[in-house]
């Protein structure tokens, strides 16, 4: 299984925000401390924003901050977010692909039971486990 780079900025720029919940930060700043390009930065902000995950406010005195716990945001829920496919192979989306696909394949069920795993995986962490211990909210 392999994250796109927009999951993994993703996750970077969630875990700079948890690390300074004390100040608004602008996506210039997350772009230039997590050396990400800008433009980038921007369409994965604009996706977070449309969730929970993140707060964007607007406007001069505006920036963004993280809009739950750290110890409320779920790795596995947040890769659902921010993949927009997760498709291990063709056959996950497509009935004509291979001419076995009809006939019983057992390795489209392996597959689906390894992505499951995956996610399951990723599920049992949160944001907070990213981060420092001296970041830890009591």
């Amino acid at each position: 299984m392999y994250l796109s780079k927009f999951t993994d900025y993703s996750f970077r720029a969630l875990v700079y925000l948890a690390e300074n919940r004390d100040k608004l930060c602008t996506v210039e700043e997350l772009a230039k401390k997590l050396e990400i390009s800008e433009h980038h930065l921007k369409k994965i902000i604009h996706k977070l924003a449309k969730t929970d995950l993140i707060i964007s406010m607007k406007g001069r005195t505006g920036g963004l901050k993280l809009g739950l716990d750290p110890q409320n945001i779920n790795l596995g829920e947040v890769i659902l977010v921010t993949e927009d496919n997760l498709n291990i192979a063709q056959c996950f989306n497509k009935d004509d692909c291979c001419p076995f696909i009809n006939s019983g394949c057992k390795l489209k069920g392996i597959m689906q039971n390894s992505l499951s795993a995956f996610l399951n995986e990723f599920s049992q962490y949160t944001l907070q486990d990213l981060l420092k211990q001296e970041n830890i909210s009591v």
